[in-house]
Protein backbone atom coordinates (compact mmCIF):
# COMPACT_ATOMS: atom_id res chain seq x y z
CA UNK A 1 0.00 0.00 0.00
CA UNK A 2 1.37 3.41 -0.98
CA UNK A 3 1.99 5.94 1.76
CA UNK A 4 1.03 9.60 1.54
CA UNK A 5 3.48 12.41 2.16
CA UNK A 6 2.31 15.64 3.75
CA UNK A 7 3.23 18.99 2.21
CA UNK A 8 2.81 22.70 2.90
CA UNK A 9 3.49 24.96 -0.07
CA UNK A 10 4.07 28.72 -0.33
CA UNK A 11 4.13 29.20 3.45
CA UNK A 12 5.58 32.56 4.49
CA UNK A 13 5.04 32.24 8.26
CA UNK A 14 5.69 29.43 10.75
CA UNK A 15 2.05 29.62 11.85
CA UNK A 16 0.90 28.71 8.33
CA UNK A 17 2.49 25.29 8.72
CA UNK A 18 0.03 24.50 11.50
CA UNK A 19 -3.05 25.44 9.46
CA UNK A 20 -4.80 22.16 8.58
CA UNK A 21 -6.13 23.67 5.36
CA UNK A 22 -2.55 24.23 4.21
CA UNK A 23 -1.42 20.68 4.96
CA UNK A 24 -1.81 18.57 1.84
CA UNK A 25 -1.47 14.80 1.61
CA UNK A 26 -0.23 13.55 -1.73
CA UNK A 27 0.25 9.94 -2.80
CA UNK A 28 2.72 8.79 -5.47
CA UNK A 29 -0.20 8.22 -7.82
CA UNK A 30 -1.11 11.91 -7.49
CA UNK A 31 2.24 12.83 -9.06
CA UNK A 32 1.47 10.40 -11.89
CA UNK A 33 -2.02 11.84 -12.32
CA UNK A 34 -1.16 15.55 -12.38
CA UNK A 35 2.31 15.43 -13.96
CA UNK A 36 2.49 12.13 -15.87
CA UNK A 37 5.30 13.26 -18.19
CA UNK A 38 7.74 14.68 -15.63
CA UNK A 39 6.51 12.95 -12.42
CA UNK A 40 7.27 16.21 -10.58
CA UNK A 41 5.46 17.35 -7.45
CA UNK A 42 2.41 19.57 -8.01
CA UNK A 43 2.14 22.71 -5.89
CA UNK A 44 -1.13 23.70 -4.19
CA UNK A 45 -2.05 26.45 -1.76
CA UNK A 46 -4.66 24.41 0.09
CA UNK A 47 -6.07 20.91 0.27
CA UNK A 48 -9.19 22.23 -1.48
CA UNK A 49 -7.09 23.16 -4.52
CA UNK A 50 -5.45 19.73 -4.52
CA UNK A 51 -8.79 17.93 -4.42
CA UNK A 52 -10.34 20.10 -7.14
CA UNK A 53 -7.36 19.79 -9.47
CA UNK A 54 -7.20 16.02 -9.01
CA UNK A 55 -10.93 15.81 -9.79
CA UNK A 56 -10.40 17.66 -13.07
CA UNK A 57 -7.42 15.50 -14.02
CA UNK A 58 -9.47 12.33 -13.54
CA UNK A 59 -12.09 13.65 -15.99
CA UNK A 60 -10.04 15.49 -18.63
CA UNK A 61 -6.81 14.16 -20.23
CA UNK A 62 -3.66 16.20 -20.51
CA UNK A 63 -2.75 17.83 -23.81
CA UNK A 64 0.02 15.36 -24.56
CA UNK A 65 0.93 12.19 -22.69
CA UNK A 66 4.48 11.47 -23.78
CA UNK A 67 4.78 8.08 -22.10
CA UNK A 68 1.59 6.73 -23.68
CA UNK A 69 2.20 8.67 -26.91
CA UNK A 70 -1.28 10.21 -26.78
CA UNK A 71 -1.64 13.46 -28.74
CA UNK A 72 -5.36 13.96 -29.50
CA UNK A 73 -4.90 17.36 -31.12
CA UNK A 74 -2.09 16.05 -33.37
CA UNK A 75 -0.23 19.22 -32.45
CA UNK A 76 3.29 20.51 -32.84
CA UNK A 77 4.86 23.17 -30.62
CA UNK A 78 7.42 25.78 -31.57
CA UNK A 79 8.99 28.22 -29.11
CA UNK A 80 8.95 31.29 -31.30
CA UNK A 81 10.19 31.44 -34.86
CA UNK A 82 13.04 33.86 -34.17
CA UNK A 83 15.40 34.30 -31.24
CA UNK A 84 15.40 37.95 -30.19
CA UNK A 85 19.14 37.79 -29.45
CA UNK A 86 20.65 35.38 -31.94
CA UNK A 87 18.57 36.27 -34.99
CA UNK A 88 18.93 40.05 -34.95
CA UNK A 89 20.80 39.96 -38.26
CA UNK A 90 17.50 38.96 -39.85
CA UNK A 91 15.55 41.92 -38.42
CA UNK A 92 14.81 45.29 -39.95
CA UNK A 93 13.20 48.35 -38.37
CA UNK A 94 11.90 49.84 -41.60
CA UNK A 95 8.77 48.55 -43.32
CA UNK A 96 9.75 47.07 -46.65
CA UNK A 97 8.06 45.01 -49.29
CA UNK A 98 7.76 41.32 -48.47
CA UNK A 99 8.35 41.83 -44.74
CA UNK A 100 6.05 40.85 -41.88
CA UNK A 101 5.72 42.17 -38.31
CA UNK A 102 7.76 40.46 -35.61
CA UNK A 103 5.34 39.78 -32.77
CA UNK A 104 6.47 39.77 -29.13
CA UNK A 105 4.55 38.53 -26.07
CA UNK A 106 3.76 42.05 -24.87
CA UNK A 107 1.84 42.73 -28.09
CA UNK A 108 -0.93 40.18 -27.44
CA UNK A 109 -3.50 39.33 -24.78
CA UNK A 110 -6.47 36.98 -24.46
CA UNK A 111 -8.33 36.97 -27.81
CA UNK A 112 -6.43 40.15 -28.72
CA UNK A 113 -3.73 40.52 -31.37
CA UNK A 114 -3.59 44.34 -31.02
CA UNK A 115 -2.84 44.64 -27.30
CA UNK A 116 0.51 46.45 -27.54
CA UNK A 117 2.25 48.52 -30.19
CA UNK A 118 5.59 50.28 -30.58
CA UNK A 119 4.27 53.25 -32.51
CA UNK A 120 4.70 55.64 -29.54
CA UNK A 121 7.79 54.05 -27.94
CA UNK A 122 10.47 55.95 -29.85
CA UNK A 123 13.75 54.25 -30.66
CA UNK A 124 14.13 51.93 -27.67
CA UNK A 125 12.91 48.33 -27.50
CA UNK A 126 13.56 47.16 -23.94
CA UNK A 127 10.23 47.93 -22.29
CA UNK A 128 8.48 45.34 -20.13
CA UNK A 129 5.07 46.68 -21.17
CA UNK A 130 3.70 48.73 -24.03
CA UNK A 131 1.03 51.46 -23.91
CA UNK A 132 -2.51 50.11 -23.87
CA UNK A 133 -4.32 50.31 -27.17
CA UNK A 134 -6.97 53.04 -26.89
CA UNK A 135 -10.58 52.11 -27.55
CA UNK A 136 -10.81 54.27 -30.69
CA UNK A 137 -8.01 52.27 -32.30
CA UNK A 138 -9.55 48.96 -31.25
CA UNK A 139 -12.75 50.11 -32.94
CA UNK A 140 -10.87 50.94 -36.15
CA UNK A 141 -10.92 47.68 -38.10
CA UNK A 142 -8.06 48.97 -40.29
CA UNK A 143 -5.73 49.56 -37.34
CA UNK A 144 -2.64 47.37 -37.11
CA UNK A 145 -0.08 47.35 -34.32
CA UNK A 146 3.43 48.58 -35.07
CA UNK A 147 6.21 46.11 -34.25
CA UNK A 148 9.72 47.23 -33.36
CA UNK A 149 11.20 44.82 -35.89
CA UNK A 150 10.08 43.23 -39.12
CA UNK A 151 11.35 40.07 -40.81
CA UNK A 152 11.18 38.85 -44.37
CA UNK A 153 8.22 36.71 -45.33
CA UNK A 154 10.59 34.17 -46.88
CA UNK A 155 12.37 33.74 -43.53
CA UNK A 156 9.02 33.21 -41.80
CA UNK A 157 8.01 30.62 -44.39
CA UNK A 158 11.33 28.86 -43.96
CA UNK A 159 10.95 28.70 -40.17
CA UNK A 160 7.40 27.37 -40.39
CA UNK A 161 8.33 24.91 -43.10
CA UNK A 162 5.65 22.46 -44.15
CA UNK A 163 3.96 22.42 -40.73
CA UNK A 164 1.45 25.15 -41.56
CA UNK A 165 0.10 26.82 -44.69
CA UNK A 166 -2.53 29.19 -43.29
CA UNK A 167 -2.37 32.99 -43.12
CA UNK A 168 -2.82 33.00 -39.33
CA UNK A 169 -1.09 31.52 -36.29
CA UNK A 170 -2.13 30.41 -32.80
CA UNK A 171 0.29 31.78 -30.20
CA UNK A 172 0.51 31.98 -26.42
CA UNK A 173 2.69 33.93 -24.05
CA UNK A 174 5.72 32.03 -22.85
CA UNK A 175 6.59 34.69 -20.27
CA UNK A 176 3.94 35.17 -17.61
CA UNK A 177 3.27 34.86 -13.87
CA UNK A 178 0.81 33.00 -11.65
CA UNK A 179 0.06 36.31 -9.88
CA UNK A 180 -0.79 38.35 -12.98
CA UNK A 181 -4.34 39.34 -13.80
CA UNK A 182 -4.32 36.42 -16.22
CA UNK A 183 -1.64 33.75 -16.65
CA UNK A 184 -2.65 31.68 -19.68
CA UNK A 185 -2.77 34.18 -22.57
CA UNK A 186 -3.48 32.95 -26.08
CA UNK A 187 -4.78 34.42 -29.30
CA UNK A 188 -4.70 34.18 -33.08
CA UNK A 189 -2.45 36.57 -34.98
CA UNK A 190 -1.98 37.24 -38.70
CA UNK A 191 0.85 35.29 -40.27
CA UNK A 192 3.92 37.06 -38.89
CA UNK A 193 7.35 36.63 -37.45
CA UNK A 194 7.16 35.43 -33.84
CA UNK A 195 9.80 36.12 -31.20
CA UNK A 196 10.86 33.60 -28.56
CA UNK A 197 8.74 35.21 -25.83
CA UNK A 198 5.76 33.65 -27.63
CA UNK A 199 5.16 29.99 -28.35
CA UNK A 200 3.23 28.66 -31.33
CA UNK A 201 1.03 25.62 -31.50
CA UNK A 202 0.12 24.05 -34.82
CA UNK A 203 -2.94 21.80 -34.56
CA UNK A 204 -3.24 18.85 -36.88
CA UNK A 205 -7.03 18.76 -37.00
CA UNK A 206 -8.46 19.82 -40.35
CA UNK A 207 -11.73 21.14 -38.87
CA UNK A 208 -10.72 24.74 -38.20
CA UNK A 209 -13.75 25.34 -36.00
CA UNK A 210 -11.99 23.00 -33.55
CA UNK A 211 -8.98 25.31 -33.64
CA UNK A 212 -11.20 28.09 -32.31
CA UNK A 213 -12.36 25.72 -29.57
CA UNK A 214 -8.73 25.14 -28.58
CA UNK A 215 -8.19 28.91 -28.34
CA UNK A 216 -11.37 29.23 -26.28
CA UNK A 217 -10.20 26.46 -23.94
CA UNK A 218 -6.75 27.99 -23.48
CA UNK A 219 -8.26 31.38 -22.60
CA UNK A 220 -10.91 30.05 -20.22
CA UNK A 221 -10.66 31.00 -16.57
CA UNK A 222 -10.72 27.28 -15.65
CA UNK A 223 -7.62 26.61 -17.75
CA UNK A 224 -5.99 29.69 -16.23
CA UNK A 225 -6.68 28.38 -12.72
CA UNK A 226 -5.10 25.04 -13.63
CA UNK A 227 -2.09 26.77 -15.17
CA UNK A 228 -1.52 28.68 -11.93
CA UNK A 229 -1.17 25.41 -10.04
CA UNK A 230 1.83 24.59 -12.24
CA UNK A 231 3.62 27.95 -12.39
CA UNK A 232 6.54 28.48 -10.02
CA UNK A 233 8.44 31.03 -12.09
CA UNK A 234 7.76 33.35 -15.02
CA UNK A 235 8.03 30.88 -17.90
CA UNK A 236 5.04 28.95 -19.18
CA UNK A 237 7.25 26.25 -20.60
CA UNK A 238 5.98 23.81 -23.17
CA UNK A 239 6.48 20.89 -20.77
CA UNK A 240 3.98 22.61 -18.43
CA UNK A 241 1.43 23.15 -21.20
CA UNK A 242 1.69 19.52 -22.31
CA UNK A 243 0.64 18.41 -18.81
CA UNK A 244 -2.41 20.66 -18.54
CA UNK A 245 -5.85 19.09 -18.97
CA UNK A 246 -7.36 20.18 -22.29
CA UNK A 247 -10.76 19.15 -23.61
CA UNK A 248 -9.91 16.70 -26.42
CA UNK A 249 -11.49 17.29 -29.84
CA UNK A 250 -13.61 14.15 -29.75
CA UNK A 251 -15.49 15.36 -26.65
CA UNK A 252 -16.93 18.41 -28.44
CA UNK A 253 -20.46 17.91 -29.75
CA UNK A 254 -21.63 19.87 -32.81
CA UNK A 255 -23.61 22.06 -30.39
CA UNK A 256 -20.47 22.71 -28.33
CA UNK A 257 -18.47 23.64 -31.41
CA UNK A 258 -21.17 26.03 -32.62
CA UNK A 259 -21.51 27.75 -29.25
CA UNK A 260 -17.77 28.17 -28.73
CA UNK A 261 -16.59 28.93 -32.27
CA UNK A 262 -19.20 31.67 -32.80
CA UNK A 263 -17.94 33.48 -29.69
CA UNK A 264 -14.26 32.97 -30.37
CA UNK A 265 -14.71 34.27 -33.92
CA UNK A 266 -16.35 37.44 -32.64
CA UNK A 267 -13.63 37.96 -30.04
CA UNK A 268 -10.74 37.37 -32.46
CA UNK A 269 -11.98 38.87 -35.73
CA UNK A 270 -11.96 42.58 -34.87
CA UNK A 271 -9.73 43.82 -37.71
CA UNK A 272 -9.30 43.14 -41.42
CA UNK A 273 -5.86 41.60 -40.94
CA UNK A 274 -7.62 38.63 -39.31
CA UNK A 275 -9.90 38.05 -42.32
CA UNK A 276 -8.04 34.86 -43.38
CA UNK A 277 -8.89 33.33 -39.99
CA UNK A 278 -12.53 34.36 -40.33
CA UNK A 279 -12.79 32.82 -43.79
CA UNK A 280 -11.30 29.55 -42.54
CA UNK A 281 -14.00 29.62 -39.84
CA UNK A 282 -16.57 29.84 -42.64
CA UNK A 283 -17.38 33.53 -42.08
CA UNK A 284 -17.17 36.03 -44.94
CA UNK A 285 -18.50 39.16 -43.25
CA UNK A 286 -16.88 42.30 -41.91
CA UNK A 287 -14.86 42.37 -38.68
CA UNK A 288 -16.86 42.59 -35.46
CA UNK A 289 -16.98 45.91 -33.64
CA UNK A 290 -14.79 46.06 -30.54
CA UNK A 291 -17.30 46.52 -27.73
CA UNK A 292 -15.76 46.00 -24.25
CA UNK A 293 -19.06 45.16 -22.57
CA UNK A 294 -20.03 42.72 -25.29
CA UNK A 295 -16.59 41.09 -25.14
CA UNK A 296 -16.82 40.70 -21.36
CA UNK A 297 -20.17 38.94 -21.78
CA UNK A 298 -18.87 36.61 -24.51
CA UNK A 299 -15.85 35.66 -22.41
CA UNK A 300 -18.04 35.03 -19.37
CA UNK A 301 -20.25 32.72 -21.41
CA UNK A 302 -17.18 30.81 -22.58
CA UNK A 303 -15.87 30.58 -19.01
CA UNK A 304 -19.16 29.15 -17.77
CA UNK A 305 -19.41 26.76 -20.71
CA UNK A 306 -15.90 25.42 -20.18
CA UNK A 307 -16.54 25.00 -16.47
CA UNK A 308 -19.37 22.66 -17.45
CA UNK A 309 -17.20 20.83 -20.00
CA UNK A 310 -14.58 20.30 -17.28
CA UNK A 311 -17.25 18.69 -15.11
CA UNK A 312 -17.39 21.40 -12.46
CA UNK A 313 -20.32 22.37 -10.27
CA UNK A 314 -21.46 25.96 -9.78
CA UNK A 315 -19.90 26.04 -6.30
CA UNK A 316 -16.59 24.80 -7.70
CA UNK A 317 -16.74 27.55 -10.32
CA UNK A 318 -17.45 30.05 -7.53
CA UNK A 319 -14.38 28.78 -5.70
CA UNK A 320 -12.15 29.15 -8.76
CA UNK A 321 -13.36 32.71 -9.27
CA UNK A 322 -12.82 33.65 -5.61
CA UNK A 323 -12.19 31.22 -2.71
CA UNK A 324 -13.07 33.96 -0.20
CA UNK A 325 -16.58 34.11 -1.65
CA UNK A 326 -17.09 30.48 -0.64
CA UNK A 327 -15.06 30.10 2.54
CA UNK A 328 -14.62 33.65 3.86
CA UNK A 329 -11.85 36.24 3.79
CA UNK A 330 -9.57 34.27 6.13
CA UNK A 331 -9.38 31.26 3.82
CA UNK A 332 -5.67 30.70 2.98
CA UNK A 333 -5.97 30.53 -0.79
CA UNK A 334 -6.39 32.95 -3.66
CA UNK A 335 -6.95 32.51 -7.34
CA UNK A 336 -7.53 35.77 -9.24
CA UNK A 337 -6.79 38.41 -6.62
CA UNK A 338 -5.18 40.85 -9.09
CA UNK A 339 -8.08 40.52 -11.53
CA UNK A 340 -10.58 41.00 -8.70
CA UNK A 341 -8.80 44.07 -7.28
CA UNK A 342 -8.37 45.67 -10.69
CA UNK A 343 -12.02 45.21 -11.56
CA UNK A 344 -13.23 46.54 -8.22
CA UNK A 345 -11.08 49.60 -8.83
CA UNK A 346 -12.35 50.02 -12.41
CA UNK A 347 -15.98 48.92 -12.16
CA UNK A 348 -16.78 49.03 -8.45
CA UNK A 349 -17.32 45.27 -8.47
CA UNK A 350 -15.64 41.99 -9.35
CA UNK A 351 -17.31 42.04 -12.75
CA UNK A 352 -15.90 38.78 -14.07
CA UNK A 353 -17.29 36.87 -11.10
CA UNK A 354 -20.78 38.31 -11.57
CA UNK A 355 -20.86 37.82 -15.32
CA UNK A 356 -19.54 34.25 -15.25
CA UNK A 357 -22.00 33.12 -12.56
CA UNK A 358 -24.87 34.88 -14.37
CA UNK A 359 -23.83 33.10 -17.57
CA UNK A 360 -23.81 29.75 -15.73
CA UNK A 361 -27.31 30.41 -14.36
CA UNK A 362 -28.60 31.44 -17.80
CA UNK A 363 -27.07 28.42 -19.52
CA UNK A 364 -27.47 25.69 -16.93
CA UNK A 365 -29.71 27.02 -14.13
CA UNK A 366 -28.65 28.06 -10.66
Amino acid sequence: MQTASEFVFKALKISEIQNPLRRIKLYPQDFELVNPNTKTCPVFRTDNDAKLVKKIYTKVPILENEGKKINPWLHTFKRGLFDMSNDTHLFTESPQNNTLPLYEAKMIHNFDHRFGSYESRGDERGFATLPETPIEKYQDSEYKVSPFYRVSESDVNQRIGEIWDKKWLIVFRGVTKALNERTAICTVIPKSGVGNSLSLIFLGKTNFLLHSCFVGNFNSIIFDYLTRQKMSGVNLNIFIVKQLPVIPPELYTPEDIKFISDRVLELVYTAWDMQPFAKDMGYDGEPFIWNPNRRALLRAELDAYYAKLYGLTRDELRYILDPADVYGVDFPSETFRVLKNNEIKQFGEYRTQRLVLEAWDNLFGS
